[in-house]
């Protein structure tokens, strides 16, 4: 009589082969692992259906999936069937796990456009630049000719060449003191010639 009734409420009965989920989730939430496997069997293809439904990526309903098969787990003994079916239960869950996740990788995401926003390099005009350097190299050579001949000689091998001053004196045979005034007073007469304040 009992089985005409499940039958006619829409529920499976036993003799249908199908498991009874809510007596399964009682036993779940005794610590029955064979009840879980039982459990999971059954149902992890409609949980992970409906978690795909709702992240719309395979490999996230599966993480889905697996997360709401553990809180199913650990949470089995809250399962009330004055409350509802158990497949209703098991999938509620599953609804909330991956609502969350839509909602996480949504602000990730947001957080991310924020964060390339606030950090993308500052858009810069190149040809501007390049025009910018051509007028400093041309300011510094037109300054370079205001020099004497061995001031420019000194200097150049100094800073343009990158020669230290005992190197700039052996290269012009000239004792060190002598190359080193060389290049101070050619630094002096630059920084005026460029009308660089002191």
């Amino acid at each position: 009589m009992d089985h005409l009734r499940a039958a006619a409420s829409g529920a499976p009965s036993p003799e249908d082969g199908a498991p009874d989920l809510a007596d399964l989730l009682r036993r779940c939430g005794r610590a029955d692992e064979g009840a879980f496997a039982r459990l999971y069997d059954a149902t992890a293809a409609r949980v992970h259906g409906l978690a795909l439904r709702v992240v719309r990526d395979p490999a996230q309903a599966e993480e889905v999936t697996q997360e709401a098969f553990l809180e199913i787990w650990r949470t089995a003994t809250r399962y009330d069937a004055a409350k509802g079916s158990a497949l209703g239960w098991l999938l509620t869950i599953t609804h909330r796990r991956a609502v969350d996740r839509v909602r996480a990788a949504e602000a990730a995401t947001r957080r991310d456009a924020t964060y390339h926003h606030q950090n993308r390099p500052v858009d810069h005009d190149a040809t501007a630049e390049a025009a910018q350097a051509s007028l400093e190299a041309h300011r510094v050579r037109t300054a370079m000719r205001t020099l004497t001949e061995v001031q420019r000689e000194a200097l150049g091998l100094a800073y343009f060449g990158g020669y230290t001053h005992t190197e700039v004196a052996t290269m012009l045979d000239l004792p060190v003191g002598t190359a080193k005034t060389r290049i101070r007073d050619g630094l002096i007469r630059l920084r005026d010639a460029l009308g660089v304040a002191q």
